[in-house]
């Protein structure tokens, strides 16, 4: 893998996500897998099933898909049992997702930091939720970005478009800066 973290340096974001996404990983997996203790990432068909999420336990939802018309998770739909928390996001690399990667890993930090359990979702599980949990283990655990993706790739394949690759990288610098 030192050869993956010098192309981090060298290469282009939109040429790293073949290199590292695709490399050393099943193709797809499960409709949610636990990717961090008690910190989940799903597609929408395990969040539009609450009996599922009963099952695993889920008492926090993050939505990385808000307001898409498949994934249209709310206070209402969720009830009093689960908290859910919105991030309207596209999965576009034009789309700035990064400004929801504080809030965020902040949502998921604090339900984390009692006895619950968090599903990160969207509409398949690999980009916008990839994303939103990548950043939760660069700000709350110091991670670096390539060592955030070999821990969630442990347990699911994954696949940031090339936009969020580029803004998680950039958030990588930002935080290798301040460390």
């Amino acid at each position: 893998f030192s050869s993956i973290s010098s192309l981090l340096a060298s290469k282009t974001p939109s040429k790293i996500i073949f290199r590292i996404s695709l490399r050393h990983s099943k193709r797809f997996g499960n409709h949610v897998d636990e990717v961090w203790p008690n910190l989940f990432i799903g597609d929408m068909s395990v969040a539009n099933d609450r009996y599922s999420l009963w099952k695993l336990g889920i008492t926090h939802v993050v939505n990385a898909a808000h307001g898409k018309t498949h994934c249209q998770g709310s206070h209402y739909f969720y009830g009093s049992t689960v908290d859910y928390y919105g991030v309207p996001a596209d999965d576009s690399p034009s789309f700035d997702l990064s400004r929801y990667f504080f809030p965020s890993a902040e949502y998921i930090h604090n339900a984390l930091d009692t006895t619950t359990r968090v599903l990160v979702h969207c509409a398949v599980g690999v980009s916008r939720s990839a994303s939103i949990v990548l950043a939760y283990l660069m700000i709350h655990h110091n991670y670096t970005l390539l060592d955030a993706i070999n821990k969630v790739k442990e347990r699911r394949w994954i696949f940031p478009n090339r936009g969020f690759l580029k803004q998680l990288h950039a958030l990588d610098t930002k935080l290798q800066k301040t460390s």
